[in-house]
């Protein structure tokens, strides 16, 4: 293992990487995110986020924006449909200051109500900047139909509508409901002894009362093909394609990863790019994504185009799809195809703060982190009878949502 690892008596992990730099970068990741929202509470686990930098205990909104600007480190949080992640990136001194910081903003937050009302304003104007943005919004009105009733299907930042009656409590019994203390992950990339790492993160976070009630996930059910057209005050047609796939433990992941990057995965010379912008000139952004989650995942390709060239890259896409069912790499097109892929992981290793939060993120869900040559070595073993199966299987277009943002 490149990684060393602890666990406080409370359930809490803490995981070390190191790194000889003067910059370190930490993560605090919890196993709680939308997908545990219930009915008309959507957006509640996003919320939460946003308030853990208003008021705690022994801080107000000041001090704690503060504490580590201040030093000139740089700290942030998100939300996704299974995580909820602050992370800070800071020079080596301030490690002591950053998990103090941490600790009492995760668990001693206050959400007083002045500040709740002025921060779900903030959220509504959120929301209204992405339904400004139709690339983005596609794809949430995408797994709303991809997750036809569903709380994977959701929208992390909610609604107006919910975001508006969500209340103080609610945000405290999600909280018992979801921050487990055995679910979740301290992660710290930096210099330091792992002795001294331990004695902090035990200072601090030793002392939280454990907590360990299971969440209930419920595994969504897979939807019947269907096409959707929504016409909106937008210029261009946007488009997004896609299926639901592979869970994050699936024997096949590795596989699909392989065939996304080859699809439309990072670069320029991916399949999609070289035929339909490329070639034909006929779309400024062509990509396709696969993110797996824990029991499910989610596979779209997604492009904008002017409307009269909506059709022809619609074609074009099926055909690039097609192209995969039926014909099976070659050799030397199975050989590139995966340094490719390993090259571009190598390389992503240097986003130290992606790394360690990837790290955090996969000793929750797996218990384990592999190392990189365990990661090539996976991408190695995949075979092209294992691409074609897997293409048939995900790229099937009788399994396929298709969702058009089309102007008015």
């Amino acid at each position: 293992m490149d990684y060393q690892l602890y666990t406080l008596s409370n359930g809490i992990r803490i995981m070390y990487k190191y790194a000889p730099s003067a910059i370190t970068h930490c993560c605090l990741l919890v196993n709680a995110g939308s997908r545990d929202e219930q009915h008309n509470k959507e957006g509640l686990a996003h919320f939460i986020e946003h308030l853990l930098f208003k008021e705690t205990e022994r801080r107000n909104t000041s001090q704690i924006l503060n504490r580590l600007e201040l030093v000139g480190a740089d700290l942030n949080a998100y939300t996704t449909k299974e995580y909820t992640c602050i992370h800070a990136s800071l020079l080596n001194p301030y490690l002591e200051r950053t998990i103090d910081l941490f600790e009492d903003i995760v668990f001693h937050s206050t959400f007083p109500e002045d500040e709740l009302e002025k921060e779900r304003g903030v959220i509504h104007d959120e929301i209204a900047s992405y339904l400004d943005l139709p690339e983005e919004a596609i794809q949430d009105d995408f797994e709303e139909l991809l997750f036809k009733d569903h709380p994977i299907g959701k929208n992390v930042l909610g609604t107006t509508e919910t975001v508006g009656i969500l209340s103080r409590d609610d945000m405290k019994q999600f909280i018992t409901a979801n921050y487990n203390t055995d679910e979740i992950v301290f992660a710290v990339f930096g210099d330091y002894n792992f002795k001294k790492v331990i004695k902090l993160t035990d200072k601090y976070f030793g002392n939280i009362a454990p907590n360990h009630s299971k969440k209930i996930r419920v595994t969504p059910v897979h939807n019947v093909s269907s096409k959707h057209i929504v016409h909106k005050p937008i210029s261009q047609t946007h488009c997004i394609i896609g299926n639901q796939a592979y869970a994050s433990s699936h024997d096949k992941k590795t596989g699909l990863m392989l065939l996304n990057n080859l699809l439309g995965g990072m670069g320029m010379s991916n399949r999609l790019n070289l035929e339909i912008r490329e070639k034909h000139g006929i779309a400024y952004t062509i990509e396709s994504n696969y993110t797996p989650l824990t029991d499910t995942g989610i596979f779209s390709i997604y492009y904008g185009t002017d409307t009269e060239k909506a059709d022809k890259a619609s074609r074009l896409v099926h055909k690039e799809l097609k192209k995969l069912r039926e014909q099976r790499l070659g050799t030397l097109q199975l050989h590139q195809t995966k340094q490719k892929f390993i090259g571009q992981i190598a390389l992503a290793e240097e986003n130290r703060m992606s790394l360690i939060i990837s790290m955090a993120k996969s000793l929750i869900d797996f218990n384990y982190v592999d190392t990189l040559p365990q990661i090539f070595e996976k991408i190695n073993k995949v075979t092209a009878d294992e691409l074609l199966a897997i293409s048939n299987e995900i790229f099937d277009e009788s399994k396929m949502i298709t969702l058009l943002f089309e102007p008015k």
